[in-house]
């Protein structure tokens, strides 16, 4: 395994640590009133119907990384491929969540490792779904689910990505939103993507409101000319 890592600044480390904590109370409070068996049956046909409206098959042997997987990622309904699951909040969810338990899951390899530490290894699917701008250092993050691309590999990242400028350079400013460190909007989140050489598939949008749009992007690598 090789790895690969980016300097981020002292500042948002630090905002970082606190989105982890909010990240991780957030989930408690969500869930807390939540049936376990009722809210991953829903969890998983909601991933089902995305991958579906997205037009992704995945195929039976593939290799998948569920990149910032929380405790109940896009690995839940993957159960014949081969997945591996990272999140730096494992131990916490398992700890406080009674939704989360990784012996539920045996095929599944788990790292408890931020999207910046990740081991670099070839994935045929990446996926890195409501993640990105929880991140400490973006570039980095970014950097990390590139490299574990295989050739022939596809990426499907999903983003919040601000509707209005203004609202945006504010965000950033006064720090309005604590559970996500980072403020972009979708132009800014694509290039992201294709300034590291991958080509932008298709983008969808699955919900709109008055802030924020949610996207999911599918992306490969750019075939070399």
């Amino acid at each position: 395994m090789v790895y690969l890592r980016r300097k981020v600044n002292q500042p948002m480390r630090l905002r970082w640590k606190i989105a982890q904590l909010a990240e991780a109370a957030w989930w408690q409070r969500y869930l807390k009133n939540k049936p376990k068996a009722e809210y991953l049956a829903w969890k998983r046909k909601y991933w089902l119907e995305m991958l579906q409206k997205l037009g992704l098959y995945l195929a039976a042997d593939a290799r998948v990384l569920d990149a910032g997987c929380g405790p109940a990622g896009v690995f839940i309904a993957l159960p014949t491929q081969h997945v591996t699951a990272a999140d730096p909040l494992l131990e916490a969810y398992e700890e406080k969540l009674a939704h989360f338990r990784r012996d539920d899951y045996p095929a599944v390899r788990f790292w408890k490792t931020p999207l910046e530490d990740l081991p670099i290894e070839a994935f045929d699917w990446v996926f890195c779904l409501n993640v990105i701008n929880h991140v400490a250092n973006i570039e980095g993050g970014t950097d990390k689910l590139v490299a574990c691309l295989a050739p022939e590999g596809k990426l499907v990242i999903s983003v919040d990505a601000h509707n209005y400028g203004v609202l945006k350079h504010i965000f950033r400013w006064f720090q309005n939103d604590i559970l996500h460190p980072h403020q972009f909007d979708l132009a800014e989140y694509q290039a992201m993507l294709t300034s590291r050489g991958l080509q932008i598939e298709q983008t969808v949008l699955f919900k709109r409101e008055r802030i924020f749009n949610y996207y999911v992007m599918v992306a490969s690598r750019t075939a070399l000319t």
